[in-house]
């Protein structure tokens, strides 16, 4: 059974259908990314699957537990972390607060410690700002910020929306190799990616959402010489 399985899923905003009938589903440890233009649904789909947007219908399951009819915070318990395109750090906290925010829901304390040397092991740069406040990071630290706040959840799965926007392409390569690092210890990703190059890179399948829908899947070795992929989103 894989992880998370999402099928038949719409959701609409009044009567702006964003996402029609998608399926997909995500493996046990795998990267799957979600590819496609502005507007395409893609960011709707993580909302829905972490509790902040409600599915019209279709069904969300994660490990066969449904969760479309849950509270949003029963979702983080289960193992969903959300991570949120443009970071949203609490500003006025300090690094140190923000990652023990995350970890709210766990009851473990040796959990949390383990947990925070994780990421401090991830992210240095935020070892060494522990102290400082978050609204006083660069873009870069607010990102890495973001990601180990995600982490601090304890997460099985870890949906990043947009995780790359506006920052600087070398910043972009680091955070996508902290990206693949965590992958690598066990937490399985559902990326939401604009670059559809960088999401490739990562990512073993993708699917190609346009207006809504699901309009191409595949492994991403396909995906990254298929024509149609490489005129409209990889400038070939």
């Amino acid at each position: 059974m894989p992880l998370l399985e999402v099928n038949d899923l719409s959701v609409s905003y009044g009567a702006i259908e964003a996402v029609r009938g998608v399926s997909f589903y995500v493996e046990q440890g795998e990267i799957l990314a979600l590819i496609g233009a502005n507007g395409a649904g893609k960011t709707t789909i993580l909302r829905t699957i972490s509790g902040l947007e409600k599915a019209k219908s279709g069904s969300i399951r994660l490990d066969g537990i449904e969760l479309t009819k849950l509270p949003a915070h029963k979702h983080v318990e289960l193992g969903i972390a959300h991570v949120p395109e443009g970071r949203r750090v609490f500003s006025k906290l300090s690094v140190q607060q923000n990652l023990l925010l995350g970890a709210k829901t766990v009851k473990d304390r040796t959990i949390v410690d383990t947990t925070m040397e994780r990421v401090y092991s991830l992210f240095p740069r935020l070892k060494e700002r522990r102290q400082q406040l978050a609204g006083t990071l660069s873009g870069g630290e607010q990102q890495m910020l973001a990601l180990g706040r995600g982490l601090m959840t304890n997460a099985r799965i870890m949906l990043l929306d947009e995780p790359s926007m506006g920052l600087a392409p070398i910043i972009v390569e680091d955070i996508f190799r902290i990206i693949k690092q965590i992958n690598e210890t066990g937490t399985s990703i559902l990326l939401n990616e604009q670059n559809a190059f960088m999401a490739l890179n990562v990512a073993s399948r993708a699917y190609l959402m346009e207006t809504g829908k699901i309009v191409l899947s595949g492994n991403s070795a396909d995906l990254l010489k298929n024509e149609q992929v490489k005129a409209a989103y990889l400038g070939a």
